[in-house]
């Protein structure tokens, strides 16, 4: 076993447990901060089944983002949905036979790699040429961008400069999966692009990358609009009045 071996897989490990504990302790963070007032955003749903449709529909098509800027969601959806494709063409390497609608989608994410380049590229140049943008961008912005761009690059390398084993690649991440070790191919391309790919698993939970998950607790995107026909009380708002509705009915006795 290759020392490059023994690093890869004690990384991924490592990277596999602060993303599952710090994305878990995160969401759990969004799901009990106290949202004390209504604040849909306007024209907004009256019922629970239009909130989840308006939910469906930022996380599928960015409807919001659509209405705003145009070009800039055009850019979205490209990285958003090659991404996807990319995403699940590479479950390959993790199961074992492979399912066929696996096998029936890896041209497609193939190339959707270029795809996923060209559109982080896109909203990279905003940053540099759209002022009120520019203003606003942090360092961590730019370097967040670089390393998907990277992930990107390296990967497509992969399949059209420095081809790798695939196969040996596969029993190494099945190797990982069932604590059975297997030799990691050592091309430099392959070792940049998995080590980019812990970078982002560990910087994930603390990252803006975080508005994946957090779309589902905004106020301003899971509220009904019914502030006019119900009152809208939080847990620890209804405790304090009735504590205090109990402690002026022991001062009037």
């Amino acid at each position: 076993m290759t020392t490059a071996t023994v690093i890869y897989a004690l990384g991924f490990y490592f990277a596999t447990a602060i993303l599952i504990f710090g994305l878990g302790f995160k969401l759990w963070q969004y799901a009990t901060t106290p949202a004390p007032m209504k604040i849909p955003v306007t024209p907004a749903p009256l019922t629970k089944m239009g909130v989840a449709w308006r939910l469906t529909k930022e996380v599928t098509v960015f409807a919001s983002l659509f209405k705003s800027n145009l070009w800039i969601w055009g850019l979205s959806i490209l990285f958003h949905g090659a991404l996807v494709l990319v995403l699940l063409r590479h479950f390959r390497y993790f199961i074992e036979p492979v399912w066929t609608w696996v096998v029936l989608i890896q041209p497609f994410g193939l190339y959707a790699g270029f795809g996923m380049v060209a559109g982080l590229l896109g909203l990279w140049a905003r940053r540099f040429l759209v002022e009120r943008i520019r203003y606003i961008s942090k360092p961590s912005d730019h370097l967040m961008l670089m390393l998907l761009i990277g992930i990107g690059a390296s990967g497509l390398m992969m399949k059209f400069v420095a081809r790798t084993d695939i196969i040996q690649l596969k029993s190494f991440f099945l190797g990982l999966m069932y604590f059975d070790w297997q030799t990691l191919p050592t091309d430099t391309a392959l070792l940049v692009h998995l080590g980019l790919v812990m970078s982002l698993m560990i910087v994930f939970p603390f990252s803006k990358l975080l508005h994946a998950p957090g779309v589902f607790f905004m106020p301003s995107r899971n509220q009904v609009d019914d502030a006019r026909e119900r009152r809208h009380l939080v847990p620890w708002v209804s405790d304090m009045i009735s504590q205090s509705e109990s402690g002026s009915s022991a001062d009037k006795s």
